[in-house]
């Protein structure tokens, strides 16, 4: 007798993303493209880095003052 038998019996959470994904089959895609957008990012620049840094101008330390 085999643990892993496969029976006839699909859970409803399963057929439904079965029919959401026969409905949209870009779904996948687009989600993968979302993750990439917020979480992927690209590699960082070491030079732009520092001339960003040094072309900073410091606020000073009361910023409400005119003087």
């Amino acid at each position: 007798m085999s643990l892993f038998k496969k029976s006839g019996y699909v859970s409803e959470f399963t057929s439904f993303l079965t029919e959401l994904k026969q409905q949209n089959p870009t779904l996948e895609a687009d989600q993968q493209a979302g993750r990439a957008r917020l979480w992927d990012k690209q590699k960082l620049d070491l030079d732009e880095m520092r001339r960003t840094q040094a072309s900073r101008v410091r606020q000073k330390a009361y910023v409400y003052q005119s003087n």
